[in-house]
């Protein structure tokens, strides 16, 4: 299939073929880090370390792909969603198969948490950067769909997962999880680009360079053969004053001169992309919006990211259930995560809501829900919290939305990858900080409410950030810089 050249967006057509993929890649991929809550109490139990060393497992792969989001964005954009797709598959699959034979944390932290986790963040910017090329009116419920797939396959694998380690243990839970990930390279088929990656391009165009500066080749002589002085050998005949031989010296510095040439060709546009990709990053940070909305996701992934992980030992360790239940609650986390994401994508399409308002709303609830866990006494009120913290957690289904509307549908790859490390650092440190407060305290409560601050935190301050004081500041300084200009134009025209 070969990719369209159209800058507008079919809005339909194979765009939805594009999500179907999209969506089975993140479920294939996604599914069982969202269940990794099923796996924790295991692993604390076979390695016998603390919660906070062996939260760096969960933490890191939910947190490292997000946290390299600009470099693989950077990959989508130049080699295209297909090979990145295909290249994450093996790379899901080939970490999960060697964490079943992982002898320690240290080494399952680099081939669950790291390797995996890579691979994970491989498929979430392909999915999200086709989803955005093909959709731009029915955006917010395209991805809405897409990232559904993580939570759906959450739920699924959480309780697939129990059942596989009681039927055959943990080593061919992993093994059979990995085996599945191997359908990520079937999900990559469909997914047709509608631009040519830059990679190709660069390549066409290097190629058509190569053919027009190639000196051509001086055509060779005649060559009348002796039959009484013929040697059957040419290479007897060079002599230093034959022109064969200076033919082919001057050939051979040409093509020296040509590769280098094409060297230092290559090397002036790598420092021009870079200079340019500094200079745009240079511009998103300083937007206000902007920046509000990375601290914000970070405050938020810091606080709202550890419940996954830590849901279930939370009420092992409060004593309201002894083993893991037939729907465990990280299983219902991310279903009802999942069930957000669709809501709150098709509310973001209705153009009389704000889009950055609902998120502001969806930081607030979240952050109260964090504040109520520690209060929670049976397991009937967790599973409530748990549904009710799952919507909320929603909310990352609409931070593509977002940032097409700040940046523009051409920088979103560029901002959503800059936008996601910023919520990766924070799922990155939020698991461990929640594991390193149980060691101390003993006590899952001061960890929440610690959590649930840094979710109201971001949220004031995206709330400050939205003020419509700061436009009203800004013009008065317009306005005021226009009349000191007319004063000073005054002033010199009186001199």
């Amino acid at each position: 299939m070969e990719p369209h050249s159209t800058d507008k967006a079919p809005d339909g057509g194979w765009g939805w073929i594009i999500v179907l993929v999209s969506f089975m890649a993140q479920l294939l991929a996604y599914g069982q880090t969202q269940a990794v809550g099923v796996l924790y109490p295991e692993w604390l139990t076979v390695f016998q370390e603390g919660k906070g060393v062996t939260a760096w497992v969960g933490s890191l792969v939910s947190g490292i792909g997000l946290v390299a989001s600009p470099v693989f964005s950077a990959c989508v954009m130049n080699f295209g969603a297909r090979p990145v797709t295909i290249f994450s598959g093996v790379m899901v699959s080939g970490g999960l198969m060697l964490s079943a034979f992982t002898p320690n944390v240290p080494f399952l932290i680099f081939s669950y948490g790291t390797v995996v986790g890579l691979g994970c963040g491989l498929v979430h910017a392909a999915t999200v950067t086709m989803t955005c090329q093909y959709f731009d009116k029915k955006r917010g419920l395209a991805l809405g769909i897409v990232t559904t797939g993580t939570n759906v396959g959450g739920f699924l694998y959480a309780t697939a997962q129990v059942e596989l380690m009681e039927l055959y243990g943990l080593e061919w839970c992993l093994l059979i999880v990995g085996a599945l990930a191997l359908h990520l390279i079937a999900c990559a088929g469909p997914m047709r680009p509608l631009h040519v990656p830059g990679y190709f391009l660069k390549q066409k165009a290097a190629l058509q360079r190569a053919q027009e500066q190639l000196p051509a080749l001086p055509e060779k002589p005649p060559v009348t053969v002796d039959p009484i002085n013929d040697t059957g050998s040419d290479e007897k005949c060079l002599t230093a004053s034959s022109p064969k031989f200076h033919s082919k010296v001057e050939t051979a510095h040409n093509e020296k001169l040509f590769i280098g040439y094409n060297l230092l060709k290559v090397i002036k546009d790598a420092q021009q992309a870079y200079s340019k990709y500094i200079n745009a990053t240079s511009r998103f940070l300083q937007d206000r919006v902007f920046v509000s909305l990375c601290l914000s996701l970070f405050l938020f992934s810091l606080g709202a990211s550890p419940p996954v992980l830590f849901m279930e030992d939370v009420a092992q360790s409060k004593g309201l259930i002894e083993d893991i239940s037939a729907i465990p609650l990280v299983s219902i986390v991310s279903i009802t995560t999942g069930l957000g994401k669709l809501v709150l994508g098709v509310v973001a399409d209705v153009r009389w809501i704000s889009v950055m308002y609902l998120y502001l709303f969806t930081l607030v609830g979240a952050g109260v829900t964090l504040l109520v866990i520690p209060t929670c006494g049976s397991y009937i009120s967790l599973q409530i919290i748990s549904v009710v913290l799952g919507f909320f957690s929603g909310n990352w289904g609409i931070t593509p939305y977002i940032t097409a509307k700040i940046a523009g549908l051409e920088a979103l790859s560029q901002a959503y990858g800059i936008l996601m490390f910023f919520g990766g650092l924070g799922t990155l440190l939020g698991a461990p900080v929640v594991g390193w407060f149980f060691d101390w305290t003993q006590s899952y409560d001061f960890a929440f409410f610690f959590s649930g601050g840094c979710v109201l935190l971001g949220g004031f301050g995206l709330f400050l950030s939205l003020l419509p004081c700061w436009g009203k500041c800004k013009a008065e300084e317009l306005e005021s810089d226009s009349e000191c200009a007319t004063r000073c134009q005054k002033i010199a025209s009186v001199v």
